[in-house]
């Protein structure tokens, strides 16, 4: 009978640390997740906002010579951060339905200009810049007009201040909510001990030589859950690199290596942190109290 009950008491135990480990697994797994957004954010936003294009028509009477020339400017330009030529032709391959109209209202002539696409870096992206991009490319008496989508310059910047915001926000409270969350586990697990810590109570051992085992029993259950945890977000990085490459999160790899150490040290300290709190309230509870 007693060797059944040590059977039930060993696998509650088991059960209990299991709880405490699964618990700190997905809490650090989260927020290293938000962390890895945050440190990442001026990449994504810089992403999309290299990713709105603006569109510089030639008027029809500019020569190759004088295209090329403005090319060579806009390269050395500090606000382009690529560009790519499309003639007229090209556009009319691009745009079928347009040039079947044409042949109705202008008799086949081609009714499309030689332009450049271009997309500006992300710090130029912004409505100032823009505008007066905008302004110093129009009094260049090659160009015919300037097109780009002001509507999704906007969007853009004012989404990811809000998009930051938010992140930052849902982070300070999962924070929180987290550290509840594992220090109920850890209570949890050490409630299973609690008339061991009575017993050594009474035979005269102090409160701190009685939380040292429990607080290194949960670090150690920090640490699996950390491993878990990074090994998790290793992963999420490498899918991450190879759906957005341009990002180059590999290749900067300190800021994720921070992230890491960080989800590393937020599990030892919560678990420390818990583990000793958790500790304190059974140790000055009274006898009568345990049952």
């Amino acid at each position: 009978m007693a060797s059944s009950f040590e059977k039930f008491q060993k696998r509650r135990v088991i059960s209990s640390y299991f709880s405490v480990v699964l618990s700190i697994f997905i809490v650090l797994t989260l927020l290293g997740a938000l962390g890895l957004f945050v440190i990442n954010t001026e990449k994504i936003s810089g992403y999309v906002k290299e990713n709105i294009p603006m569109t510089i028509y030639f008027k029809r009477e500019v020569t190759d010579t004088t295209a090329q020339a403005f090319a060579t400017r806009l390269q050395n330009s500090a606000y382009v951060k690529d560009l790519k030529f499309v003639s007229k032709e090209e556009g009319a391959k691009n745009n079928p339905d347009l040039m079947e109209d044409s042949e109705v209202f202008l008799e086949g002539e081609n009714p499309l200009l030689d332009s450049y696409d271009i997309h500006l870096k992300s710090q130029f992206v912004d409505k100032k810049h823009i505008k007066d991009i905008e302004v110093e490319l129009r009094n260049d008496p090659a160009v015919a007009d300037v097109i780009y989508d002001i509507v999704l310059v906007e969007l853009a910047n004012e989404n990811i201040k809000s998009i930051s915001y938010w992140v930052l926000v849902v982070s300070a409270v999962f924070a929180v909510v987290s550290m509840l969350l594992i220090n109920s586990a850890l209570r949890l697990s050490i409630y299973s001990h609690r008339f061991t810590i009575k017993t050594m109570q009474l035979v005269g051992a102090t409160k701190a030589f009685i939380r040292r085992p429990f607080i290194w029993k949960g670090i150690k259950l920090g640490l699996i859950g950390a491993f878990f945890s990074i090994l998790v977000l290793l992963y999420l990085v490498h899918w991450a690199d190879g759906v957005l490459p341009e990002l180059n999160i590999w290749e900067d790899w300190i800021p994720t290596a921070i992230v890491l150490a960080g989800v590393l040290s937020t599990g030892i300290i919560i678990a420390a942190i818990s583990t000793f709190f958790a500790t304190q309230r059974f140790l000055n509870l009274r006898t009568d109290d345990l049952y």
